[in-house]
């Protein structure tokens, strides 16, 4: 937010207010300035990503919709029968699968191919029919999706990419602040509310960018906040915050059962943030461990239907018990929608996660391979109270909590940051001089703009990132001689 538009004729400021406003605003300018194509970027991308699953069914309904079958009609076939026909179309590694969530979708079979690239199979539950096949795009559900997620974090320029991207969450709470003080009446009537009748020009931009943030702006403080947990420094470091605290995930939570070496994050596409860091158990491997594939018979090498693998003869490539383990899990009660990851390796395990709207549904189950033994089954419940929190900031901040309602606020959120963004531009754009940036002079008196360094303090101790860019950026505006800061100005 910028200086907005008074209903009542201003009073004579103070010298002191004076010089604070103008801190405050070259402050906003800056700030603005820095963050204005991130803002851009996170909003138009966010705003996609809300609407993931209704755009990958309007992509992709070719291969997640079936027709459900009429009522009395054979219960859908056995997983195994369905790993078994995605396997015979599309030959390689089953890594996984999503069992259809409801009568009229289709299951999705991991498969990682002999080129190494991962792959989700569909398949109609009801007759084994290979629908076609997608690029792995985890949890995004699609290639398009998993694009738009990846540019909404800038994880596609890796390490970097995510530092920026904090920095600029940072900067963005330094806008709502200061907008807020440029903004406040102080004592020169009431602040705009709403646009006013008539406004044309640089005061209905400065309107227009005013009035959404002043209502936009609580809901993009929670965005900027509930979206950390994801990045790489500040995320990082509130996990061992909650871990140390007994918040998160308390030490030795599996109890007596062995541990492997790879992390939740590192092997399942979506997991409980508080999660991410912990590792795999481990099955627990008998005398004779029998091989996945023993007794196996490869169907599709004899020319077999694959849609008539039975749990009793598993095909190649099919892990041994899958139809036992998923009627484990699913008598848990696990929330239907549920992803299935198969072991990998000796002393791999099953592991079921699912993360539906209701988060209080969340849900991950971990089965040993060789016993389909229950090693964990862990809920919402069983974080500690800064998981939870996570987990609750995470899902609204997806828009998923509360269903459509859920959607349609954080999509306001969005249309209001790219609507202040462009307002921004537009007020900039009409009083910028010829041949200099624009910004708002520095003042003259510096003792009561002390002041703004408070906010500025407050917002690099929450997001340390942001605070190193705010000091380069204040090494530069007063290492600037003073003729070219007032041609910048």
């Amino acid at each position: 937010m910028t200086d907005v538009s008074i209903q009542a004729r201003p009073a004579r400021r103070a010298p002191g207010d004076t010089a604070l406003y103008r801190a405050v605003w070259r402050w906003h300018f800056y700030a603005g300035l820095l963050v204005l194509p991130f803002v851009i970027l996170l909003s138009v991308t966010g705003a996609i990503y809300l609407f993931k699953d209704e755009i990958n069914d309007l992509l992709h309904g070719d291969l997640r919709i079936v027709e459900a079958p009429a009522a009395g009609d054979a219960a859908p076939l056995p997983s195994s029968a369905l790993v078994a026909a995605a396997l015979a179309a599309h030959p390689g590694e089953a890594r996984g699968m999503a069992p259809a969530p409801a009568p009229d979708r289709a299951a999705a079979v991991k498969v990682r191919g002999a080129d190494g690239e991962t792959s989700l199979v569909y398949v109609n539950p009801h007759d084994g029919q290979v629908l076609g096949a997608l690029w792995d795009g985890g949890a995004a559900g699609s290639p398009e999706m998993w694009t738009v997620r990846k540019l909404h974090s800038l994880a596609l320029l890796g390490w970097g990419g995510e530092r920026v991207i904090e920095a600029a969450a940072g900067w963005v709470l330094m806008l709502c602040v200061t907008g807020i003080c440029l903004w406040w009446p102080r004592g020169r009537g009431l602040g705009v509310f709403r646009l006013r009748r008539g406004a044309t020009g640089r005061p209905f931009w400065r309107d227009l960018h005013a009035v959404t943030g002043l209502w936009a702006g609580v809901v993009i403080v929670f965005l900027a906040f509930s979206g950390m947990p994801w990045s790489g420094f500040w995320g990082g470091k509130f996990y061992e915050t909650a871990d140390a605290l007994g918040l998160g995930m308390p030490a030795g939570y599996w109890g007596s059962y062995p541990e492997s070496t790879p992390t939740q994050g590192a092997v399942l596409d979506r997991t409980a943030w508080l999660l991410e860091k912990a590792p795999m158990p481990a099955s627990t491997v008998p005398d004779a461990a029998p091989d996945a594939g023993a007794g196996a018979h490869d169907h599709a090498a004899h020319g077999d239907a694959p849609a008539a693998a039975s749990p009793a003869m598993p095909v190649a490539g099919v892990p041994a018990g899958l139809d036992q383990v998923v009627a484990t899990i699913e008598a848990r009660g696990i929330h239907p929608g549920y992803t299935l990851n198969f072991p990998r390796g000796e002393t791999g395990v099953f592991t079921a996660s699912v993360y539906p709207d209701d988060i209080t549904r969340e849900q991950v189950i971990h089965v040993d391979r060789y016993s389909g033994e229950v090693l964990f089954d862990m809920g919402l419940a069983d974080l500690g109270a800064l998981g939870a929190a996570a987990e609750w900031g995470v899902s609204l901040h997806m828009g998923q909590q509360f269903g459509r309602a859920n959607q349609l606020v954080m999509l306001a959120a969005c249309l209001g940051m790219l609507t202040m963004a462009v307002a921004a531009v537009a007020m900039w754009w009409k009083r910028r001089p010829a041949g200099g940036l624009g910004a708002p002079r520095p003042p003259r008196d510096w003792r009561a703009p002390r002041a703004v360094l408070v906010i500025g303090a407050v917002c690099c101790a929450l997001f340390p990132l942001t605070g190193l860019s705010l000091l380069a950026v204040l090494a530069i505006d007063f290492a600037l001689p003073s003729g070219l800061r007032a041609r910048v100005a």
